[in-house]
């Protein structure tokens, strides 16, 4: 096993002590006596010889000086570890340097098994994986799915005393798959339940959390100042928006309302039913018509009030509007149309490039905050933080989207401040689409309509049961799926000469809930992107088709889902994982739709490469590209000049009242009617 690939042996487990043979008792990691716990030191000897006796691998750490990480053991070992905590935010940042500045990768394993005992194993779990992403010699390596190493954050907790007895008693090869109930959150009387087959999916919980591990908002400058990150929060998070209120119409529900005012009560409430592993304590439940207070959690380092939240607000208000921020000595940073958004999203979010976190504050991690400790805000029943409080369990809870929404707001309060697109900025002289359309792939399916339905999966949890059975135990879970679909375009070349574009895909709402129809203004900020690839076109007809698993935004099932098992570890890499589990799952890529079917438009359009490109070539099947429009490039520039959402980022001019109207003048573009049927039945995954 190479040196680099041992560090996954820490990247198990997490809560078993890392002497515990893992890998179903196939690896043993070799620890000196002195880097064992308080607890296990006396008795040291014993265990040695008591594990691991049959194991096949055994990993040496080499004993160095034990490193300086009493900074970390401020996070409670078996308490919350929360980065929308600013202080839990700048220990990870620190943990992160630690691991970072490591000489080399067996330097690393020593300083990283000493401290897995000791920390937070989440904050060490996170603060690794980011090391291990970054670092020159270890970047290579497939790190686990958090889904693998906390599935108590995605999964109903009354699957796992059934896992365990599973486990426990049946052979792997006879053991049966437990369901993992759809819905269990909430009755039917709660409207908001409709939505919970989205907000509960675990490859979109994992897709968050994957996120900000590729974009941490503290840390060394090398792994946190990655090209256009402020622009990639917002539009990340814009699109997350987007989808969530598609999804509320397909539902018949209204858009989410934006958390406008914070001194109202908060109508949604939310009951997760989700237990943490680390301290078998409950996520706490939030009731309807909470009203947000102010918060002073001092065990917590997390104090301010609902005005300070205010003030954060008003004074990004101010500076959208003003057409500039306010550096640390008073100096104006002018918000202007190429680089305004990426500085508005590392001050919003806020992250270590925020130009001036003491005049802006914690504006979106406060507005996390004040809703994930509502149900204690002075800590006086000893409660932890509710979901919204950590990056891989937000997103289950109605709250976020309202929040979201309003961070979503702030953003395009700065939008509107900018010119609309002009003609040279929209058209591609010479280039036609003269047809665009959509199909299943499948024979004599009828064009322009999609279909959804059920599907149940499996996934192997048996990583994540610390102290739990050897060898394989399988969960089974109802998610959305799609049947497979292609984009068939024809374009024309008049211009003579072969040209190279951009081809951007999008699919947007026709009517709302009640099925009133959107204006132009309404349905751009609905539009949501589902591909965006390069064409080259030779004069002439040029037929171009696309499937819809190559998506410049999904990443496939496989990869949201994978097993990494420490056995299979010394097959040779294939493939570069720093950025292979960063993208939206797969099966979430259209709306969910009606059964009577749901119209919306669908819209391409071919921009100039000339235009687009950063003068960096990539190829969208190597090394992880193909979910860069969420998630950029690893070690590149995002790969398209052009502002995230272009062309829908943007007003309108007032003479467009239509997507129509927007296409009409510009025959680089082109529109269609696509219906999504939904049918409610479940098809096992095969």
């Amino acid at each position: 096993m190479s040196d680099n690939k041992k560090l996954l042996a820490l990247l198990q487990r997490p809560l078993e002590p890392t002497f515990y043979p893992k890998d179903n008792g196939k690896t043993v990691v070799d620890l000196p006596e002195n880097f064992l716990t308080e607890r296990y030191r006396p008795i040291g000897a014993s265990l040695q010889s008591r594990f691991g006796n049959d194991a096949d691998t055994r990993i040496p750490v080499r004993n160095v000086s034990p490193p300086a990480i009493s900074f970390a053991e401020a996070v409670p070992r078996r308490g919350g570890f929360s980065l929308f905590n600013p202080k839990h935010r700048q220990i990870a940042g620190d943990l992160i340097n630690l691991f970072m500045n490591q000489p080399d990768v067996e330097t690393l394993m020593s300083v990283a098994a000493y401290s897995r005992d000791r920390l937070n194993p989440i904050l060490f779990q996170y603060a690794l994986s980011v090391a291990i992403q970054h670092r020159p010699d270890t970047k290579d390596l497939n790190i686990p799915s958090f889904l693998e190493l906390f599935p108590d954050s995605f999964v109903d907790p009354s699957v796992f005393p059934k896992l365990r007895e599973e486990g426990a008693i049946v052979q792997a090869e006879n053991r049966m798959t437990i369901d993992i109930p759809m819905n269990y959150t909430a009755s039917d009387r709660e409207d908001e339940q409709r939505l919970a087959y989205f907000r509960e999916d675990i490859g979109v919980n994992l897709h968050h959390w994957h996120w900000h591990l590729v974009y941490p908002g503290e840390g060394p400058d090398r792994v946190v100042n990655k090209d256009r990150r402020g622009e990639l929060f917002y539009y990340m998070h814009q699109q997350l928006i987007a989808r969530y209120n598609v999804e509320r119409f397909c539902n018949r529900l209204a858009r989410v309302r934006p958390l406008t005012n914070l001194r109202e009560p908060l109508p949604e409430g939310y009951f997760p039913k989700i237990i943490r592993s680390l301290n078998n304590r409950a996520f706490p439940p939030r009731p309807q018509n909470t009203v947000l207070r102010d918060i002073n959690r001092v065990d917590d380092s997390v104090s301010f009030t609902v005005s300070d939240l205010e003030r954060s607000e008003s004074r990004i208000a101010e500076s959208i509007d003003g057409g500039y921020v306010v550096g640390p000595g008073g100096n104006r940073i002018p918000l202007d149309e190429r680089t305004g958004i990426d500085v508005l999203g590392n001050i919003m979010e806020p992250s270590a490039l925020s130009v001036n976190s003491q005049f802006y504050g914690n504006y979106h991690g406060n507005l996390h905050n004040i809703i994930a400790y509502s149900h204690d805000p002075d800590n006086r029943f000893l409660e932890g933080y509710g979901v919204v409080g950590e990056f891989q369990t937000a997103m289950r809870d109605p709250s976020f989207y309202r929040l979201h929404a309003q961070v979503d707001n702030m953003f395009h309060r700065y939008k509107r401040t900018l010119q609309p697109y002009n003609a040279n900025q929209l058209n591609y002289n010479g280039i036609q689409i003269q047809s665009l359309g959509v199909q299943l792939n499948r024979a004599n399916a009828p064009a322009n309509v999609l279909l959804t339905y059920w599907q149940r999966s499996q996934v192997d949890l048996a990583t994540g049961l610390d102290f739990g059975p050897e060898g394989n135990v399988f969960a089974s879970f109802t998610h959305l799926q799609h049947a497979p679909f292609t984009f068939r375009l024809t374009v024309n070349n008049t211009s003579g000469a072969t040209r190279r574009g951009t081809c951007r895909i999008f699919i947007g709402p026709k009517v709302d809930e009640r099925n009133t129809g959107l204006t132009m203004d309404e349905q751009r900020l609905l539009m949501i992107e589902l591909d965006k690839f390069t064409v080259n076109l030779n004069p002439g007809t040029n037929n171009i088709v696309r499937r819809s698993e190559q998506s410049s935004v999904t990443i496939p099932y496989e990869r949201t889902f994978r097993q990494v098992a420490l056995s299979n570890i010394n097959e040779p890499s294939t493939e570069q994982f720093r950025f292979c589990n960063c993208g939206w799952p797969h099966h979430l890529l259209i709306p969910k739709g009606t059964p009577e079917g749901m119209q919306f438009d669908l819209f391409a359009m071919i921009s100039n490469y000339a235009d687009d490109t950063v003068n960096q070539e990539f190829d969208e099947n190597v090394n992880c590209n193909d979910s860069h429009s969420f998630c950029g490039l690893r070690d590149q520039l995002y790969p398209d000049r052009r502002p995230m959402g272009y062309p829908f980022d943007r007003r309108m001019p007032t003479a467009v009242r239509s997507l129509t109207d927007f296409t009409r003048g510009n025959t680089n573009m082109a529109t269609s009617q696509v219906q999504i049927r939904f049918t409610n039945t479940v098809i096992a995954r095969t």
